[in-house]
């Protein structure tokens, strides 16, 4: 039987994708935070599912679990790494702190370079390993490729992990290893339901108030209409085991406006957005 290693797997894409890959036969190491989610899913997967306890700025557990994975591997190859655990920090780029920053940096960019390099030798960078080169599957986003207000530390992030990924993915080939970026559109996920919740009262004297207002309204709509997050582990499984993969693949549930997306002038789009949120300037300031 061969066995992928998905990080984030208590909920949202990384469940979606242990889904996915374990109904289509695979085993399946998934990283959880809490020992209370490592039983729950346990139970509710079965036997080939085996839960890693760590968290992905934590080396040294990371480690450990790449540690385990080897015993159980007892030689072989690990046929893929999806690195989709990751956080989402918002608010205005002026009023966040350096601390939210570096916060979101360490969790969505170090914390993924962690799990690869721990990883990558299971994947043919030990040449000692029988079998084939294994796959990375990194998680981005369709903010990898645009920018959007008020969520300029994920997308910086997201495109931090889009430039790694095609770094790596070079480097690589010289074990065999592709990398491939799955970059998916909104998918359901508790926090879409819980957008209502989000506290913004501390920017309420903010000039971008109004902006976060209009953003929480659009994220609760956002989630009726999200993607199943195991839409994006059949993605997941094309990308691990298709003959000739992509380099890049994106689903979105608004493809058309995807599209627009992408052949839109920058500077008009930057008009469109910033309208739709009020953040254009008040006429004569």
């Amino acid at each position: 039987m061969q066995s992928i290693v998905v990080t984030g797997t208590s909920t949202g894409i990384g469940w979606g994708t242990a889904k996915v890959l374990l109904d289509r036969g695979f085993r399946v190491f998934g990283s959880v935070r809490k020992q209370v989610d490592a039983d729950r899913l346990q139970k509710e997967f079965g036997s080939n599912f085996v839960p890693l306890l760590f968290d992905i700025t934590d080396e040294a557990k990371v480690l450990s679990a790449a540690r385990f994975v080897r015993e159980a591997l007892k030689g072989a190859t690990l046929r893929g790494l999806v690195n989709n655990a990751g956080i989402a920090v918002s608010g205005p780029a002026l009023e966040l702190s350096i601390d939210d920053y570096r916060r979101q940096m360490e969790v969505n960019v170090i914390g993924q370079i962690v799990v690869t390099q721990a990883f990558a030798p299971l994947l043919g960078a030990d040449r000692s390993l029988r079998g084939a080169p294994g796959r990375i599957a990194m998680i981005s986003s369709v903010s990898g490729k645009n920018g959007n207000p008020l969520l300029s530390p994920y997308c910086t992030s997201k495109h931090a992990i889009e430039g790694f990924s095609d770094s790596i993915r070079r480097e690589f080939m010289l074990f065999g290893i592709d990398v491939i970026v799955i970059g998916p559109g909104a998918v359901k996920m508790p926090i879409w339901a819980k957008a209502g919740e989000v506290d913004i009262s501390a920017y309420r004297n903010s000039p971008f108030f109004p902006a976060l207002q209009r953003i929480r309204d659009y994220m609760l709509k956002l989630g009726e209409s999200a993607l199943p997050a195991e839409k994006i582990g059949e993605l997941v499984y094309q990308a691990l085991t298709s003959p000739r993969p992509r380099v890049r693949y994106s689903i979105s549930p608004e493809p058309v406006q995807l599209l627009i997306g992408r052949m839109l002038p920058t500077r008009m789009l930057d008009r469109i957005v910033a309208k739709r949120l009020g953040l254009l300037p008040r006429s004569g300031s």
